[in-house]
């Protein structure tokens, strides 16, 4: 990490400020040679977390007047010298900054990269630089929370400890295998047996925070599914605020799912508005009715439509027979009519009456959900497997150990339990980023914007 770079740290656009951040060794010196300080010493005769007030120049002309805040090393969020220059938010005013402060010495950062050097200099494990993204995209008070607390280490913190309960199991077999003369006690299989349970019972409890942790970040996948002519699309532009789906009196009219991102109280939900589903020979409403089949069976949450004012058919017994009820409510739409029949008699344990047409009760919606997720839940505290890598990487801990186990179990020698633990170690370091190519951290860091 010689190179210093230099992004902007804002978000592109006009607006009452903008940030460009640089770090690297050449941080400071560029400062002082692109700032003037109304009062006081240059940049390179500030202290750390200091700030002035002065000039940007450019060919001896002022471009703007700044805020410049210096950070030295090792006290900056990239453990480099640190330099951020806040100045008025216009987009050629900023850019032109930007050019600049870019000269032989200083570059333009890649997506992430002062994040990137925050996890090398050791700042940040990778598990909390991949919460920074979290952070930054959260859509909703739950996500930022669980952001936060990935960020302030508590996944890390549940791996590291998995992570030495298993070095310490790996150091008694090494020392029993690796001085058989000396006087030191077997290993006792019971109490490795009952000791690698253990581990798998704490990894596996990780594990099951993904769905949650995922949920957090991508929004909950909600499948708007019922008959043709139920309400399902008036329900959909009801949630959406607009009308995204087309809406006639003609059964069959939805042919492919529509889909939106919506927020609905604190919950992201990304809806999906699926074609009315029912025996028909048309072919390409036929496609369209497995597809929404499909997304039924793939969905976090199933909102079956119902026109509870009339009584149930052979389309409404189909689906009902297909339902996921412990991830399903039931939406008894036309609330204004009366019902000939009850939605607790077919299964269902959470259902709201609505008029989708009016909108009327869809606040009783919202709190439907947030019952829904809350059943889900976990506490942001504790710590969640937040994206796909870090999942991997538990998975082949959780196998690996099981490896190790059944090894144990099946009476083969404790050379193979080891092995099989020491796959186990290694994936939990790549799951931290101890132990890691700099291939997967090129792509964890890719998905950042270019300022972070």
């Amino acid at each position: 990490m010689t190179d210093t770079i230099t992004a902007i740290a804002t978000p592109h656009g006009t607006g009452g400020m903008a940030v460009i951040r640089i770090s690297g060794t050449n941080a400071i010196a560029r400062a002082d040679a692109v700032f003037q300080p109304i009062r006081g010493g240059k940049p390179s005769e500030m202290a750390g977390y200091t700030c002035a007030y002065g000039y940007i120049l450019r060919d001896g002309q002022r471009l703007d007047d700044v805020v410049l805040t210096v950070f030295r090393a090792p006290h900056s969020y990239t453990g480099e010298d640190v330099v951020e220059i806040s100045c008025h938010g216009g987009r050629y005013l900023t850019e032109q900054i930007l050019r600049t402060v870019l000269c032989d010495t200083v570059r333009l950062a890649q997506a992430g990269e002062f994040t990137k050097r925050a996890f090398l200099s050791g700042k940040l494990s990778l598990t909390q630089a991949e919460a920074v993204a979290d952070l930054i995209s959260a859509s909703g008070e739950n996500a930022m929370k669980a952001a936060r607390s990935l960020r302030d280490g508590a996944t890390f913190r549940r791996i590291k400890a998995a992570s030495e309960q298993l070095l310490v199991i790996l150091s008694d077999l090494a020392v029993w295998a690796d001085y058989p003369d000396e006087d030191i006690p077997d290993v006792d299989g019971g109490a490795l047996e009952r000791r690698l349970e253990e581990l798998l019972t704490e990894l596996r409890n990780l594990l099951s925070t993904y769905d949650y942790g995922r949920i957090l970040r991508e929004g909950l996948h909600t499948a708007i599914v019922g008959k043709p002519n139920v309400g399902k699309s008036t329900l959909f532009n009801a949630l959406s605020g607009y009308e995204r789906s087309i809406v006639t009196d003609i059964a069959g009219t939805t042919r492919d799912v529509v889909e939106e991102q919506i927020r609905l109280g604190d919950v992201t939900l990304r809806l999906s508005d699926t074609a009315g589903v029912r025996d028909t020979a048309e072919q390409i409403e036929r496609i369209g009715v497995e597809r929404s089949w499909q997304y039924l069976e793939e969905a976090d949450l199933v909102l079956a439509v119902f026109d509870t004012s009339r009584l149930l058919d052979a389309e409404d017994q189909a689906l009902l027979e297909r339902l996921p009820m412990a991830r399903t409510i039931c939406i008894c739409n036309k609330s204004d009519l009366a019902r000939t029949w009850q939605p607790e008699d077919y299964g269902f344990s959470d259902y709201i009456e609505i008029s989708a047409k009016t909108g009327d009760k869809l606040p009783e919606l919202e709190e439907a959900v947030a019952k829904f997720c809350s059943r889900r839940s976990v506490p942001a505290e504790d710590g969640m497997i937040a994206n796909e890598r870090q999942r991997g990487c538990l998975m082949q801990a959780i196998d690996a150990v099981q490896e190790g186990l059944d090894a144990l179990q099946m009476g083969l020698a404790y050379d193979a339990v080891t092995v099989s633990l020491d796959a186990a170690e290694d994936a939990l370091l790549q799951l931290t980023g101890e132990r890691i190519t700099d291939r997967v951290v090129d792509t964890v860091f890719e998905r950042f914007c270019v300022g972070k």
